[in-house]
């Protein structure tokens, strides 16, 4: 047990960022968890050795700076189990192959993040594996795509770049009906703004490297699996593709971890301000952020998430790519850069990709990450921005 056997009984999730995964009566009153590196591990002797009746017993299985961190986000989501992996894309991946095979069918929401899609519908089919992509707002009616192959439905709520919510349990109602398994990447919402056990989710994936490690240094994904038999399949594949994450990796996020929820509800606070003050501005065609009262998805939005986090998108009235260009290329707090989650504000042009029907390209999209700096130095980054905009128009 890694955590911090004094931890006070409480529910609330900030005290538990606190305190779990930490034991400082076993490392010397130290209040961090000590970074072990690791790969050879050795055994007292060969009975212990062959029955792997030891914590640990190689370095790619584990370590206590990993286990108390997937510990923690366990406890934090209410799943059953945590298992960490080099990168958000690799608890993507471990977590398909964990379910489908050869003759299976999965069914996949048509707002997944650009890299899953392709891993989908370019890698799984050589598997096998028959992919079909579904309108994300169809709610329960996708029991009318649900067939007798259908072994999983993967699903991304918030949808990538666009901030579709999916009813995600009408849909894991459907999919349980014919013994699916439901998937769902959890990184915009975090363990502490969507707890996917509620909502009938078996396998809750998280690009740890985003909101949870914080601090742009540090690569990490993580499966939470919410059953039993979830868990068996993620420890299997996981094993067998030899995923990981370095202890270093685990040792940030760790430490991120412990100031989620104060980031959090900064960068939310920060995020809801210039969503409503991009609403008035008349360069703004629309606003993508489903805690905004006048966005499609708020209904599902407050109904079911704690909280709304400070990545969300724009579209502009039409324009030419090079005025976008003159807009973007002239920031000075706004940076441009992949990625998102940790203090610095970033901004990205970007085009989303659906199979079912093709993105209108004539209004440009734009995806703002808030970050931690005053919200009125980023509105007159932005306010000048649109000045160079217009004039470039």
């Amino acid at each position: 047990m890694t955590t911090d056997d004094s931890l006070p009984g409480t529910d609330q999730d900030a005290t538990k960022l606190a305190h779990l995964g930490r034991a400082p009566h076993t490392h010397h009153g130290l209040v961090n968890m000590p970074l072990t590196r690791a790969s050879t591990v050795l055994f007292p002797d060969l009975e212990t050795m062959e029955k792997g009746a030891q914590p640990y017993t190689y370095g790619r299985y584990g370590t206590p700076i990993t286990t108390a961190l997937e510990e923690s986000l366990a406890a934090i989501e209410g799943a059953q189990g945590a298992w960490l992996t080099s990168s958000g894309l690799g608890a993507v991946s471990t977590s398909l192959l964990a379910c489908v095979e050869s003759g299976d069918h999965l069914l996949v929401s048509d707002c997944v993040y650009e890299p899953t899609r392709k891993f989908c519908a370019e890698f799984l089919p050589t598997l096998g594996v028959s992919v079909d992509f579904f309108d994300p707002l169809m709610g329960s009616d996708i029991s009318r795509l649900l067939t007798a192959k259908t072994r999983a439905v993967y699903l991304e709520s918030p949808g990538s770049l666009t901030f579709e919510v999916l009813d995600v349990p009408a849909i894991a109602d459907a999919a349980h009906e014919k013994d699916a398994l439901v998937l769902l990447d959890n990184s915009w919402a975090t363990p502490l703004f969507f707890k996917s056990s509620r909502f009938g989710v078996d396998i809750s994936i998280h690009s740890a490297t985003k909101y949870i490690s914080g601090h742009a240094d540090g690569m990490c994904g993580a499966i939470l699996a919410n059953n039993q038999t979830a868990a068996d399949r993620i420890v299997r594949m996981r094993r067998l593709l030899g995923q990981c994450c370095g202890p270093d990796d685990a040792w940030l996020a760790l430490r991120g971890l412990r100031t989620l929820d104060a980031r959090l509800r900064r960068h939310a606070a920060s995020a809801w301000d210039i969503a409503r003050w991009l609403e008035g501005r008349p360069e703004v065609a629309r606003v993508l952020y489903p805690a905004l009262e006048n966005d499609p998805g708020y209904r599902l939005w407050q109904r079911d998430f704690g909280g709304a986090t400070s990545l969300f998108s724009f579209c502009l009235h039409p324009c030419s790519h090079d005025a976008v260009a003159a807009m973007v290329d002239g920031m000075r707090l706004f940076s441009m850069g992949y990625s998102w989650g940790a203090f610095e504000s970033l901004i990205l042009p970007t085009r989303p990709h659906r199979m079912l029907a093709p993105w209108d390209d004539s209004a440009p999209l734009l995806r703002l990450y808030i970050g931690l700096e005053d919200p009125e130095d980023l509105k007159r980054d932005l306010e000048s921005a649109f000045t160079r905009l217009t004039a470039a128009a």
